[in-house]
């Protein structure tokens, strides 16, 4: 029977991985994200199945291909956390979920930008600390009469901005890798520049290209942008240049920010820290210290029922049809 140990494998998951386990895989199913103290958990195993921020270094893909693991599978869009150079010269092959539902971190968007856009994070800090006063602060625009921009145009921002035209929302879209430059995905495309001038909520939507996509909204950028927009990245943190936010916010040149990513999160997301005072990224704990117009999530995106469904189910197609025929569809070259 073909074994596949996953990692970061939280607890209310364990029902849906054994569910929709219709090839009968022996599984071990492991909480914690792969590192290199837990590597040796998958002797044994055939295959191995991670999550994102674990740590599929070179040394880790060199101990599985000792061991004999040949398929080194994520069960995430993403695979910036695997060497792939690594594991192309140790001959294993890495495959990927290309695609989940895009409403999930769609969803998580919507939420945290509205969310920011009505001030609700500013007025949940001052009432739960027993203020119930109406600052002028809190005064806003409505989002039906507003524009929303969104950077990255795939199935994800598809499906944000189809949200947002539902409540009578203006959308405009940024996609560089569109093959029409008039529009995609029925969003009407701008160049970066106009977006981020016309736009009073911005929401990312980009991979993480290094050298492309990284510091794509830095402090040029974020000097177009309204003093009252707020930005929303949902995408990898290493897109924003989080110290430009810093600075943006200080001077009241942004009127907030929302994130599902921050950087170095495998050392963050996922433990519970005593005090905020106690989070090893100094730049993020001042942003959640100092500002009540910054709204940081723990990576949750994909965090729901049908994504997760979506993500096992298409990790167990990923092993099926590479077992079978000695690659798949989804093999990341």
């Amino acid at each position: 029977m073909f074994k596949i140990t996953a990692y970061g494998v939280r607890p209310i998951e364990v029902p849906y991985f054994h569910k929709l386990n219709h090839n009968h895989y022996d599984l071990n199913l492991v909480p914690d994200l792969l590192d290199q103290q837990n590597a040796n958990v998958a002797k044994g195993s055939d295959g191995v199945l991670l999550r994102g921020n674990c740590q599929a270094d070179r040394h880790n893909l060199e101990q599985f291909k000792e061991w004999g693991i040949n398929y080194v599978f994520t069960r995430t869009v993403g695979v910036d956390h695997i060497d792939l150079p690594a594991a192309q010269e140790l001959g294993i092959t890495v495959a990927r979920v290309p695609s989940y539902s895009p409403y999930a971190v769609a969803e998580l968007a919507l939420t945290l930008g509205m969310t920011l856009f009505r001030k609700v994070g500013a007025e949940l800090t001052n009432t739960h600390a027993g203020r119930f006063t109406v600052a002028d602060s809190y005064f806003s625009k409505e989002i039906h009469s507003s524009t929303v921009g969104i950077i990255g145009c795939g199935r994800i921002g598809a499906a944000e901005a189809r949200l947002y035209a539902g409540m009578g929302t203006t959308v405009l879209g940024y996609d560089p890798n569109s093959s029409d430059p008039h529009q995609k995905n029925g969003i009407p495309l701008v160049d970066l520049p106009e977006l981020l001038q016309r736009a009073d909520l911005v929401s990312l939507h980009v991979p993480l290209i290094a050298g492309q996509t990284e510091n794509l909204i830095g402090a040029t950028e974020l000097q177009m942008m309204k003093p009252a927009a707020i930005l929303i990245n949902t995408a990898r943190s290493q897109v924003v240049n989080l110290a430009a936010v810093t600075t943006a916010l200080q001077h009241h040149q942004l009127g907030g920010y929302g994130a599902d990513v921050v950087v170095d999160e495998r050392h963050i997301f996922g433990n519970d820290f005593a005090t905020l005072a106690d989070l090893p990224s100094p730049e993020l704990r001042h942003l959640m210290e100092h500002f009540p117009n910054v709204i940081i999530t723990p990576h949750v995106g994909s965090f729901t029922e049908p994504a997760l469904q979506d993500m096992i189910t298409t990790s167990y197609q990923n092993f099926a049809t590479t077992i079978a025929t000695g690659t798949c569809p989804n093999v990341v070259q």
